[in-house]
């Protein structure tokens, strides 16, 4: 029986070293070299089974290859590594037709089990590759820690395919920027990309505003209307707080993701929905969904591809570059040029950044239009830092602080306006902030009382028809007998 052959081209010798002992004590044969032209060499005598390459080689470009061995031998399965470990380079690979892509340093077991999927896998039938626009230029996303590599590869794989997305991740992490990638580098870019956030809009518009009204429909509606599904036609509709659809939007949703068309409001003539979805939420809503406040059939058709976008804490090693990215923006916005000497940036690891990617532009720009000197120091970073420190519940080394309630609610509305920082905010926090309190408030007092209304509002200190009003607007399901 003759053993799989696998070729390795790295200019890095000591990468060739450690590649060929690993693949053959797997039982693979191995064949190395350190240039493109002799890749290409074997490729075209027709040797070898599997094609593990570099991007970076003396001669040629690793994923200009790509093309060139699909053309040829196009069931040749190619693994491509790459230090240059951005988003640009995972979408162009797997545009390409490189069936994985992995950034350096990699670990050895995570290779061998790709080698041995891509030889195992049939081949798939030849898609046409899709180059991705401003290929070297502005990347959408920041960032090479482990992390974000894997968001990196999930969008690389979907940018050959056309599944609805759902994307979590805390405020100011950058859910936008992930679904224009996603859109920018997949088989819709040809067509608009439409966002929506659905914490922005009164309830009462919601449906409105997805689905668009026709003249007449309601008091005001001099004329027909599009919605953000009618807009969005040919490309992709950006669900933005899908966490905060109410019920009756939600229901109208799932009707169309399962029928695939929609009405207008006021309108009777079936509108065909030619778009495809992805969604972000800040919320759990697997939780939302025990609670009784999001559709959990409807979770399942969102939630066909799931990102975690993770919060920058979690990724601390992406701060210098992110900081230099801003800096650099507010220049050509600009602002004086600035630097960061490595104490501020020690300084800005080791900070918690609650309001994550978002909060560190804020303060890249602030200390580019503040700080006097050209290179900013620990001790500016501190100043600035400081004025957002007493609104962080500080807890004690090895003992946890007890949060108390006016301090959860405060945390609560500063992330929330955190997030609604670029101008675009509700015009109803009041009412929002006191419903995200009496909501639980009144819940866990019904299931107290196990759904006894009389008692809960002596509990509550409520007259009951206030109570049942409450429970109506707030749509509370109350189960009597509830523990």
């Amino acid at each position: 029986m003759t053993l799989p052959t696998v070729l390795v081209a790295d200019d890095d010798r000591s990468i060739r070293t450690v590649l060929t002992q690993a693949l053959g004590r797997s039982g693979y044969q191995v064949r190395t070299t350190g240039n493109a032209a002799t890749l290409w060499r074997w490729v075209e005598e027709g040797e070898g089974d599997l094609v593990i390459t570099d991007v970076v080689m003396p001669d040629e470009n690793g994923l200009d290859l790509i093309p060139r061995i699909k053309r040829v031998r196009p069931d040749l399965r190619v693994v491509v590594m790459s230090a240059q470990s951005t988003l640009m380079t995972a979408v162009k690979a797997a545009q390409r037709g490189a069936f994985e892509y992995l950034p350096k340093p990699f670990d050895l077991q995570e290779l061998l089990a790709v080698v041995g999927r891509a030889l195992a896998t049939p081949p798939a039938p030849a898609a046409e590759a899709i180059e991705p626009r401003d290929a070297d230029e502005r990347l959408p996303l920041i960032g090479r820690s482990p992390a974000m590599q894997e968001v990196y590869r999930t969008i690389a794989r979907l940018s050959t395919a056309d599944l609805t997305v759902m994307i979590n991740g805390e405020s100011g992490t950058g859910k936008e920027l992930v679904a224009r990638a996603l859109h920018d580098y997949g088989k819709r870019r040809a067509g608009p990309f439409v966002a929506i956030n659905m914490a922005a809009i009164p309830r009462e518009l919601i449906e409105s505003e997805l689905f668009g009204h026709e003249r007449g429909a309601f008091t005001g509606a001099t004329q027909r209307s599009q919605g953000r599904f009618e807009q969005a036609n040919g490309g992709t509709l950006f669900l933005d707080e899908i966490g905060d659809m109410p019920p009756e939007a939600q229901t109208r949703l799932l009707r169309v993701l399962q029928e695939g068309e929609f009405t207008s409001v006021g309108g009777r003539q079936p509108i065909k929905a030619n778009v495809r979805i992805i969604a972000a939420t800040h919320r759990d809503l697997r939780n939302s969904i025990r609670q009784g406040v999001f559709r959990e059939d409807l979770f399942y058709r969102l939630n066909v591809v799931p990102i975690r976008l993770p919060p920058l804490r979690e990724r601390a090693e992406d701060i210098p570059l992110l900081a230099r990215h801003f800096l650099d923006r507010a220049r050509e916005d600009g602002l004086p040029l600035k630097s960061l000497d490595a104490a501020a940036l020690d300084r800005l690891k080791q900070y918690g950044w609650p309001g994550n990617v978002r909060e560190l532009e804020n303060l890249m720009r602030r200390l580019a239009a503040l700080c006097p000197t050209e290179t900013i120091g620990a001790d500016q970073v501190g100043a600035e830092l400081t004025e957002i420190a007493p609104l962080m519940v500080e807890a004690v080394p090895g003992q946890a602080a007890p949060e108390t309630l006016a301090r959860a609610v405060e945390r609560h509305i500063r992330d929330f306006l955190i997030a609604h920082d670029d101008g675009v905010a509700p015009s109803d926090i009041y009412d929002r902030v006191i419903a995200e309190v009496e909501r639980p408030l009144i819940r866990l007092t019904l299931a107290a009382t196990r759904g006894n209304q009389i008692k809960a509002a002596s509990m509550l200190g409520l007259n009951r028809n206030t109570l049942r009003k409450k429970i109506r607007d707030l749509e509370i399901p109350v189960v009597r007998g509830l523990v």
